[in-house]
């Protein structure tokens, strides 16, 4: 298998740790992201997980005009390379559009493709030519033996540092299910999987104008994902999700996180 470099300290893939992206679904503040990355990293460090912090600085792709998307381009990646200078952290966000990524480049250390847009041909090309580690996450519409045609898009531009995220597959309407059987397919191409548990259990459109979730069945399929065999952890993770203008009813808070990672690098550990 690859094994991609996000830093010098921090490798995915071929048989590393277990490793951790995790974040608030949107950027919110500057002060709000750099105190939930040092908490994340310092709970990270506690259970020997590497770590990369993950925040949107825009979510296009909302279902509703008026749902929240963050602060936007410049606004938000200027906070996000004041999460990287401040807190020594590597930093991941998505890019919508082609326009977006030679800017975004400058600032992230992991370039994601939403599931969206994993299909968007120019997108997935225009990422990987930056030479930054690139993560893709499988649309819920895909089937995960189709990524094998995604992963040639960005191996075309000679970038090998791909990153592939399981986020669920739809299950009828406003429903999701997790397949663990497409973290091995998708391992099979040759790259790192990570294992998306918050969005997994995400209600796309459940509550009309937004999304629903059952965030209590994230820590269940995280261990699940980690004892099947995957090479991270994504999760959404706020202080108060309940609270959070974005994503709150499948985000986990701070507690949560540090109980789930020692029960998932322990199942790593006895693998």
């Amino acid at each position: 298998m690859q094994q991609v470099k996000v830093t010098t300290t921090i490798r995915i893939g071929d048989r590393q740790p277990l490793a951790l992206i995790a974040g608030p679904c949107v950027i919110e503040s500057e002060a709000a992201c750099l105190q939930a990355a040092r908490r994340l990293k310092e709970i990270a460090a506690k259970a020997g997980a590497p770590f990369i912090f993950k925040s949107s600085y825009d979510k296009a792709n909302r279902l509703s005009r008026d749902s929240f998307r963050g602060p936007g381009l410049k606004k938000g990646l200027a906070i996000l390379h004041a999460v990287k200078q401040k807190v020594k952290v590597p930093v991941l966000s998505d890019v919508h559009a082609c326009a977006e990524v030679r800017e975004a480049a400058q600032v992230l250390d992991v370039i994601q493709i939403p599931a969206l847009l994993c299909r968007q041909t120019d997108l997935v090309v225009e990422a990987a030519k930056t030479g930054k580690p690139v993560n893709i996450k499988k649309g819920q519409f895909m089937a995960p033996w189709d990524m094998g045609s995604i992963v040639k898009k960005a191996e075309s531009c000679g970038n090998r540092s791909i990153i592939l995220t399981d986020r669920g597959s739809s299950f009828g309407y406003n429903n999701l299910v997790a397949d663990f059987r497409g973290l091995a397919v998708m391992r099979a191409l040759g790259y790192p999987v990570v294992f998306d548990a918050t969005h997994s259990v995400q209600l796309p459109g459940g509550k009309g104008g937004s999304s629903g979730g059952q965030r209590e069945f994230a820590a269940g399929l995280s261990r699940a994902a980690a004892a099947f065999g995957c090479d991270g952890l994504f999760l959404e993770v706020h202080p108060s999700p309940d609270s959070a203008p974005c994503d709150g009813p499948n985000m986990i808070d701070y507690k949560q996180l540090e109980t789930l990672l020692k029960q998932v690098t322990a199942i790593r550990k006895a693998l």
